[in-house]
């Protein structure tokens, strides 16, 4: 004799006073014990971006074929059969075509969407629809977020971030529409409210009154998790206290950094509330919070720029004191590309942070990482000439071939891959950015 049940809804919320969570993606949301099989679970996008371009000598591996890490990408090691590196993709809309001699605010809006922006300071931008946002109209409501887009660096003010481009070119990657760049968010505390409140944020009456009595969103829906968990079978239940303990783990760091002091003398700069003033802190949180969005579902699209593009930061914790940009600009000099070379691994290791909190978030009976395609890159090569046709592209994840160095020719452009990115999760586009079909290099797992 069989028995069917009625799934549980995938927008289920653990409910409490003035507090609402969403739940991971469980088994009981599964129609069917068919539907449980990884091919019916979602398909992901996450793009992680960072800024000034590679010392590539450093980065490119040698010769097609098996992918050989180098000094750069050894973070990647753990991933070897899971990531591959494409060379030789460009962005012919980057190019100046008669426009002024700048390179990042064309770059930077190039990446993702494959076309040439308009040269402009004031607020008539144009730029194009990015790939991300693509995804993310193709899925429509299927979640409770249509797409995050996440990063470390406050948005620059209004005016010129780059000779006569916008500083809305290099604040971010994201493109709802030609018109419209999303915001990057940087604050953790922002993102943890708009994740985890009823809608889009907590109201500002509840979230002073979980600030006053010190508690957690947890602890308001602990009554309501013991009555779900008693309809879960032993691989949910699990599933759920991991959800639960991350969650409270976030929190619990967002609760330090914000009591965290203010940062004195730099630039009268005052730290918001919420943001840690260490850099590796404040990365792998806001990876944490991107990574916890998908694992409930409130998101399948998300993009993490490391650094905003022009990026000054300086990184003395791995003995770089100098500014990114600068040294991006190294004219040759060994001993300012050696120091670029060191923060280029240094992101590389981020990045293989984030894989590795995909890869150990379960989804089904695989991972997140197993149903997500990640990309990694820059808007350019090398960054002392502003190289926008060799751009340092990684691919990673379950859903792509692994293991490989794939060499296209030289100058393909960008918006190939990304056309075959969007083929690979379902879009049924034919054509995107400056696309002139759809990189038949991009193998499937």
């Amino acid at each position: 004799m069989s028995f069917t049940r009625t799934p549980l809804n995938r927008r289920t919320l653990l409910r409490g006073t003035g507090a609402g969570i969403a739940l991971p993606f469980l088994e009981a949301m599964m129609p069917s014990a068919a539907a449980a099989e990884v091919a019916a679970r979602p398909k992901r996008l996450q793009v992680f971006y960072t800024p000034n371009g590679m010392t590539m000598d450093e980065y490119r591996p040698v010769g097609a074929g098996p992918l050989k890490l180098t000094k750069t990408l050894e973070p990647l090691e753990p991933f070897r059969n899971k990531v591959s590196v494409i060379t030789g993709l460009g962005h012919p809309q980057a190019a100046a075509m008669g426009d002024a001699a700048a390179g990042h605010g064309r770059s930077c809006p190039a990446f993702l969407t494959g076309t040439h922006v308009r040269q402009t300071e004031g607020p008539d931008i144009r730029a194009g629809i990015s790939m991300d946002q693509v995804f993310a109209q193709h899925l429509g409501d299927a979640t409770q977020l249509s797409s995050l887009e996440l990063g470390i660096d406050q948005a620059s003010l209004l005016g010129s971030c780059d000779i006569n481009y916008s500083c809305a070119y290099t604040n971010g990657i994201s493109w709802l529409t030609p018109t419209v760049p999303l915001p990057v968010d940087a604050n953790p505390r922002t993102v943890f409210e708009r994740l985890f409140g009823d809608g889009d944020a907590l109201d500002e009456k509840s979230r002073q009154a979980r600030l006053r009595k010190q508690a957690s969103i947890l602890d308001f829906v602990m009554e309501d998790t013991a009555r779900l968990s008693g309809q879960l079978g032993q691989a949910d239940r699990h599933k759920l206290e991991e959800y639960l303990d991350a969650t409270r783990a976030i929190e619990k760091r967002i609760e330090r950094a914000k009591s965290a002091a203010p940062i004195a003398n730099v630039d009268d700069f005052t730290q918001p509330a919420g943001i840690p003033d260490d850099f590796a802190e404040h990365v792998k949180l806001m990876i944490d919070l991107q990574v916890l969005a998908m694992q409930a579902d409130i998101t399948r699209v998300g993009t993490f720029m490391i650094g905003r593009e022009i990026s000054n930061r300086t990184y003395p914790e791995i003995g770089v004191p100098d500014s990114h940009h600068m040294l991006s600009h190294h004219g040759k000099s060994p001993e300012k590309m050696a120091q670029l070379a060191k923060i280029n691994r240094y992101h590389m290791e981020f990045f293989a942070y984030y894989l590795t909190k995909m890869q150990e978030t379960k989804d089904g009976e695989g991972s997140l990482l197993d149903r997500t395609l990640v990309i990694r890159g820059s808007a350019f090569g090398d960054s002392n000439d502003h190289d926008y046709m060799d751009l340092p592209v990684v691919l990673a994840g379950g859903l792509i071939q692994g293991g490989a160095h794939v060499e296209v020719e030289h100058g393909t452009s960008m918006s190939n891959l990304m056309l075959a990115g969007l083929n690979l999760l379902d879009v049924p586009a034919t054509s995107f950015g400056d696309s002139t079909g759809a990189l038949k290099e991009l193998a499937l797992a």
